[in-house]
């Protein structure tokens, strides 16, 4: 048996995986059936989008293993391998720190896999509810201003929630899910600042309607969450989360989709791929979080 940890940028934490020597064949079928996002295109060692990096966590001797021609080959194009480390391999059979998922097969000892993860690929957005598409609510935006004002009340009643239910866990001895709700309220800051800076008018004070297209009159990004719950969990806290940026993507949708004014549009458009990341992300988590308790 070996345990092989996984981890990523585009991870939320660190995954072990226990694997018997050579029962799953490479690193990357591994991660491929436990949901791990490594990258991949051809998977025969030609195209190099598997790339990673394999620390060896045992004191003693590493198992040696024969580095293929053509493995050994592309990494010296990619200028992932030394001269060193190219003679221990054909020497002495020693692989190098650098591999190819889909090339490195699993051994009999406990390694620590990192990867940089897919940045390339174009965001792909959420399902969107009818509502979203067909928006015509409460909320007429007329000008720029107008949208960044709604987008600076989204943003900043978003961080506040996350703030005040990150405090809420902290206080009920709850850290996994605090440190949770604080980065993604330091996100909407972020938001926040963006949307600010955008905004030509000094007061960018929104007070919604009554008639508001948003549920009892709150921004979309609320939830419905209740924030003195000791037993929230980290699946839970992920799920609220992704309640609330679904929500504010579609209304930020919404308004791109719908306003005649192409400034608004454009700046709608940016507004839509930021928030489309976070839900794109939160999903990824919450299926890694499903798959680690089952």
């Amino acid at each position: 048996m070996a345990n092989v940890t996984f981890s990523s940028p585009v991870m939320p934490r660190d995954i072990t995986v226990y694997a018997v020597a050579g029962d799953r064949g490479n690193l990357l079928a591994l991660a491929k059936s436990h949901h791990i996002p490594i990258p991949f295109d051809c998977q025969d060692g030609e195209c190099g989008s598997c790339l990673v990096d394999v620390e060896h966590l045992a004191n003693s001797v590493r198992c040696g293993i024969a580095l293929t021609e053509k493995e050994k080959e592309l990494l010296k194009q990619m200028g992932k391998i030394t001269k060193a480390e190219i003679m221990d391999a054909e020497v002495n059979d020693m692989p190098p720190r650098h591999r190819l998922a889909c090339q490195c097969f699993v051994r009999d000892e406990d390694i620590f896999v990192t990867f940089e993860g897919d940045l390339t690929l174009p965001v792909k957005g959420p399902a969107l509810s009818i509502a979203a598409a067909v928006y015509r609510g409460g909320v007429q935006v007329k000008t720029l201003d107008d949208f960044l004002g709604y987008a600076v009340q989204v943003e900043e009643d978003a961080a506040l929630h996350y703030e005040h239910l990150s405090a809420a866990m902290a206080d009920c001895g709850n850290a996994d899910v605090a440190a949770l709700f604080a980065d993604l309220g330091r996100y909407s800051r972020l938001h926040l600042e963006e949307a600010k800076a955008k905004c030509s008018r000094k007061d960018i004070t929104v007070r919604l309607p009554a008639g508001s297209a948003w549920p009892d009159n709150a921004t979309p990004e609320k939830t419905t969450l209740w924030a003195g719950d000791p037993a929230l969990s980290r699946l839970g806290a992920l799920k609220a989360a992704l309640q609330g940026e679904r929500r504010g993507y579609e209304f930020y949708y919404a308004v791109a989709g719908t306003t005649k004014d192409p400034e608004i549009r454009e700046v709608a458009r940016e507004f839509v791929r930021e928030e489309a990341e976070h839900v794109d992300t939160l999903k990824q988590w919450i299926a890694q979080e499903e798959h680690a308790l089952s």
